[in-house]
This record gives structure tokens, C-alpha cells and sequence, in this order.
């Protein structure tokens, strides 16, 4: 027929992980659907989440061994550890760590979004200095002792 319309073949979740090593990607199987991907000092855990669909876990960069996240402290950005270990976060991290994201998005055919593409997204911001601010109502200094 002239009018044929073919079907995107979609890529399992082993294909998309193995079409990671064109860009210098190096993956290792943590669980059955679960990959630790790595790269330039930069990892990231991929799932799959069945039908072709995968999802990337938080970025970071690596800190002995642990996946830093990127931690906004209001004057300076910090990298965390799950162990609770943090680090200052410098332009060459920052950097690769970008780099890191959009090449395994585009790796595994991911769509790119817009506020992605801009640069590197923090997972946390704590530039808030106001201490105690969610522990309930405060005490002010105009309250009346009662």
C-alpha cells in the first residue's frame, strides 16, 4: 500500500542500556530493571518501568563511591551524600554534570525538556535561614506571655 504507516520499533530496557556505550557510558546491573550507569565521574541509576519505558533516578556526582546529589545553599552550591557526607560543588562539577544528563537522556531517546536543557537543576534548596520555620508556630517577641 501507499499509505503504509510503519511502527516506531521501541527499544527494550537491555537495548537502551547497551546503546549507552556510544557515548562513553559504562553500566553496571544493580537488580532485574535496575542499572547504575557512569561516566566522567558522574552516575545516575536508570529503572525500567515495562512497556519501553524507563525513568533516570537522581544525577550526582560520585563521592566515594555514593551518588552526591546537588544541594543549593543560597551562597554556594554543595554536593550531599545519602551518608550525609557534603562537598563544595565546583564549576567543573557542575559542568560534567550537565554534560552527564543530556548525553544519557539522549542516549536512551529520552525527551529533553526545556528547563533540563538550561543547565544543571539542584534536587534541594536550602538558602531559607530561617531556622525551625516547619516545626509549628513560633514565638515572637510582641506574643504576651499568658
Amino acid at each position: 500500500m501507499f499509505f503504509r504507516n510503519e511502527k516506531p520499533k521501541v527499544p527494550t530496557f537491555d537495548e537502551r542500556i547497551a546503546g549507552l556505550k556510544e557515548f562513553g557510558f559504562t553500566s553496571k546491573i544493580e537488580a532485574a530493571g535496575r542499572s547504575r550507569v557512569t561516566r566522567g565521574g558522574c552516575a545516575a541509576v536508570v529503572e525500567d518501568l515495562g512497556a519501553g519505558k524507563v525513568v533516570i533516578g537522581k544525577a550526582g556526582v560520585l563521592v566515594g563511591g555514593e551518588i552526591a546529589l546537588l544541594i543549593h545553599g543560597g551562597f554556594q552550591m554543595f554536593l550531599r551524600t545519602p551518608a550525609g557526607k557534603e562537598v563544595p560543588a565546583l564549576a567543573s562539577h557542575l559542568k560534567s554534570l550537565h554534560a552527564f544528563e543530556e548525553d544519557l537522556r539522549e542516549g536512551l531517546g529520552l525527551t529533553v525538556l526545556y528547563n533540563l536543557a538550561l543547565g544543571t537543576v539542584c534536587d534541594d534548596h536550602l538558602y531559607d535561614r530561617v531556622e525551625d520555620r516547619d516545626a509549628g508556630p513560633q514565638h515572637h517577641a510582641w506574643d504576651k506571655a499568658r
